[in-house]
């Protein structure tokens, strides 16, 4: 549980740290989308290579980045399985008996790994990994200001999206927690069949459920003794402010980001 990363911040001195938290969400939305819009090999191979330009520049170090991706290595690993033995091409590689495995298939595999690496990290670094929970709510509510004017809560939305990942840490470091006092009252949740093993995490969830109604209330109190009564009339302490190097940071993402996807129509490279 220690290993899931989502929500956590890292701090660091960076570009990246530093940055307007709305240009990175920006930054964060456009390189999902060359993710997902990529289909050749220059453009697979620009997402690795802008990946790396993100690692370096957000000194982030690598364990961190390992931390992020190995929560999902499992789906990695069935998501390669299915495209390597379920993916019909034109050039055979292998066949035993009714196992076929062709190299459209290897591409597909390997181009579907960078992708969802992709996305994981590129997400990790440009938001919560280089972002306050403060400074991301900030944003979300800066970026969807103009919903406000069609009576969208955007503030309440925006600040229960930043509670959700603040407390996700704190949330599995109390499972974590829970388990290792009932492991210590003798209960077992390695062996067994699925559902005794499904049985035995009930323990484990009603604890949990508690606490956390126990700590929204709690957080609720504190809120109202800050009387805090929703974003109509707040003010901000820090007022979120471009600069130079912001803009070119999106600048330079947006035309690296279209070059990845204007190679799908090069015919340079295998197209998925």
């Amino acid at each position: 549980m220690k290993s899931i990363t989502l929500g956590q911040y890292y701090p660091a001195k960076s570009y990246l740290h530093s940055a307007d938290p709305r240009a990175k969400l920006i930054m964060a939305f456009t390189f999902i989308l060359a993710a997902f819009f990529c289909k050749s090999v220059i453009g697979f191979l620009g997402l690795v290579l802008l990946m790396a330009v993100l690692i370096a520049v957000s000194k982030i170090p690598f364990k961190m980045i390992y931390r992020a991706v190995r929560p999902i290595i499992f789906i990695m690993t069935f998501t390669m399985i299915i495209n390597i033995f379920f993916t019909q091409g034109k050039t055979l590689l292998f066949e035993w008996k009714f196992i076929k495995i062709y190299v459209e298939g290897l591409y597909n595999a390997v181009f579907m790994i960078i992708r969802i690496t992709s996305l994981v990290i590129g997400s990790s670094i440009l938001i919560t990994y280089t972002t306050t929970p403060i400074a991301l709510t900030d944003a979300i509510e800066s970026l969807f200001g103009p919903l406000k004017k069609i009576k969208v809560p955007v503030h309440e939305f925006a600040m229960m999206m930043t509670i959700a990942l603040r407390f996700i840490p704190t949330l599995m470091d109390e499972a974590e927690k829970i388990m290792a006092a009932q492991k210590a009252r003798g209960a077992d949740f390695a062996n067994g069949s699925l559902i005794k093993r499904a049985k035995a995490l009930i323990p484990i969830l009603v604890p949990l459920f508690a606490s956390s109604f126990r700590r929204a209330d709690e957080l609720a109190t504190a809120m109202e003794c800050r009387c805090y009564r929703g974003g109509e009339g707040r003010t901000k302490l820090r007022v979120l402010k471009y600069r130079p190097s912001d803009i070119l940071g999106i600048v330079i993402i947006l035309i690296i980001c279209a070059v990845f996807i204007s190679a799908n129509y090069w015919g340079i490279g295998y197209v998925m």
